[in-house]
Parts: structure tokens; sequence; C-alpha cells
């Protein structure tokens, strides 16, 4: 009898000491389970971090990839504990949420100018192309200008699809910030914006939707994120730079892009960026919450959830699987501009992290 006492007391201390420290933590996270929803362009990313976290003990996360658009509303009508966007909420957009929202830089991506022509790889285009092609004043795929940029190319005389996105779209607003910033033309017609009166083209929904639409259909154009091309091995376009260099898109080209002072609120555009080795249509993408959490009715477990969640994102073991599927991870510098904003959300007036 005094050896089966002794055998249970000591199990009882093995799984007490297995739950000291972080692994407590986790398992009273792993009780919670969180809704998140936004931008589709790091979907990837969030998808595959989020599952692991739970794994290790984090709280289950359901992410929903509706758009940025979505995730700003999503947030703003309090149905998610954080949104995700890849355009971070304008002084009027903050003004109009009911309380203040702090914005969390997470990885660094880009969108692309994807294409199908078969038997055509390495595509060039500037800047005056690209206005053409989304205004719809270039129409011929072997259109003299495009050709001139791309003397070694047989390209086909073949009309061009542009394709877009339908939704409101973070994906929209960085390519439309981009081209805002390089065509005076856009800047007065189209202007920067997550949903835009497109002249030419078909939508598509999200992403996935826009990837998909370009991989079955030959002669499409259009722009998404870096990883859903490289994912189904859509031919990608180098892109001129402010530099004069055509840049073909990589993590190196998006780092090189974030070369640039972050402010203390995060909220930087890197598009068109002056570093001579820099993809230009680059950008972070945030995570927004609002920064007291005790709102809602939520409970103080699931606030300290939604903050470790975006704590380990944009640590170490986070920003690595952000490299393995094709994000370039948070320059020092805005990594620890994100841990400050971080800290300085609270739950009932105390800072949740410590």
């Amino acid at each position: 009898m005094k050896k089966q006492i002794f055998l249970l007391v000591a199990v009882v201390a093995i799984i007490a000491a297995s739950c000291g420290g972080g692994g407590q933590k986790a398992g009273k996270e792993k009780q919670v389970t969180l809704s998140a929803a936004g931008a589709t362009f790091p979907q990837p990313f969030y998808n595959l971090a989020f599952k692991k976290y739970s794994e290790e003990g984090g709280p289950v996360i359901n992410y929903g990839g509706i758009g940025s658009g979505g995730g700003i509303k999503s947030l703003r009508d309090k149905v998610v504990d954080f949104g995700a966007t890849d355009a971070y909420l304008s002084d009027i957009e903050m003004s109009e949420m009911p309380a203040e929202v702090v914005h969390i830089p997470t990885c660094i991506g880009a969108v692309v100018i994807a294409y199908n022509l078969p038997g055509v790889t390495g595509l060039k285009l500037k800047p005056d192309l690209l206005e053409g092609i989304f205004l719809g004043t270039i129409t011929k795929w072997n259109d003299k200008r495009i050709a001139d940029v791309n003397p070694g190319l047989t390209l086909p005389d073949m009309n061009i699809t542009v394709v877009y996105r339908s939704d409101g779209s973070g994906t929209t607003y960085i390519f439309s910030d981009y081209m805002s910033k390089v065509s005076q033309t856009w800047n007065e017609t189209l202007g920067r914006g997550k949903a835009l009166n497109w002249p030419v083209g078909i939508g598509a929904k999200g992403n996935p939707g826009v990837a998909g639409t370009i991989s079955q259909s030959k002669g499409t154009i259009g722009y998404i994120g870096f990883e859903y091309a490289f994912a189904q091995k859509i031919s990608m376009a180098k892109v001129m730079n402010q530099a004069g260099n055509f840049i073909e898109p990589t993590l190196a080209s998006f780092t090189a892009a974030a070369d640039a002072e972050m402010p203390a609120d995060t909220r930087i555009m890197i598009t068109n960026s002056s570093h001579p080795e820099a993809y230009p249509i680059s950008s972070f993408t945030w995570i927004i919450m609002y920064r007291e959490q005790a709102y809602a009715d939520r409970s103080q477990a699931t606030a300290e959830a939604t903050v470790n969640t975006v704590s380990w994102l944009i640590r170490e073991n986070g920003q690595a699987i952000a490299m393995s599927v094709n994000y370039a991870p948070l320059p020092k510098k805005a990594a620890e501009k994100a841990k400050l904003v971080l800290k300085g959300v609270t739950y009932e007036g105390r800072p949740i992290l410590k």
C-alpha cells in the first residue's frame, strides 16, 4: 500500500513539473479558441504558424482569409479577436474604430505581376507598361512598347486579359499604392485603395481566386501575393525599380525594400523603395487588435491568448515558419518595434506581456 501511494505521489509530481512555467501557460491557452480574419496575402504563413502554435500547446486559432477589408470590418464589429490587413488603417479609419487599434507587423511579402504566356519566361516590365496594361491602353502582348523592353522574347499576337481582385483587398492596396507613386495618370484616375473601379479586366476573389484564374487562362496577367505564384509555378515578371534595375521577386529583394526606418506605430509603406536591390512592390503585413483587450465580455484568458499568439508569431519560431513558406522575416529593428507595440496592449489597464 505504501508503495502504491509513493508511486501515485511520484506521478502527480511529474505531471505538476511538466505543467510548470511555459507548459502551464500553454495548457491554459489550449482551452481557449481564438477567431481571426482578414488578408489572404499572408494566409499561407498564418495557417501553418497557427497550426504549429496550437500543436505546441497554444490556443486553437480559426483564421478566415476574407481580405484585408473584411478583416478590418470584422475587428470593427468585434466579431474576431484580431484582424489581419496588408493596408494599415489610415488616420480616418483609426478614428472610425470604436477604440484604439494597434498594428503589429508580422513579415514581409510582395505583390508580384503574374502572367500566363506559354513559352515566355523572364518578362520585364517598367512602371509605364504596368500603367498601360492595367489601365487598358496596352491591349496586345506583342505591343511594341512591351517588345522594346524585352528584345530577346518572342511575344504572341494575343489579347491581354487583366485579372484583378473583386473583394476589398490589401493586395490591391499595395499594388495601387506602388502605382500611385510611379504613375501620375494612375494617381489621378484610379488612385490607391483596397477596392478600385477597374477600367478593364475580370475580377476574382482573394489571392487564390486571382492565381487560379491566371494559371488556367492563357494571355492573362494580374497581381497576387508572391507565395501564391510560387506555389502554383506561375511566371512572374521582373519589375524595374526606382534605381532602374529589373528586379526578380525573392526574399532577399523583399528584405532590401524594408531597409527603412519604421515609425513607432509601425504604419509604413515600403513600395517603390530607393534601395538598388529592392523589389519595388514589397510590403509589411499587419495583425491589428484593440490596445485595451477588456471589451465585449472578453475574458483575461482570451486576451492573454491573443497577445501571446501574436508575440510568438513575431519571434524566432514564428519567423522561421514565415521563411519556410517564402515570406521574408521582420528585420531586427522592425521586430523590436512590433514587440514594443505588443507590450503596450492591456487588460483592464494592465500590460499583458511582462
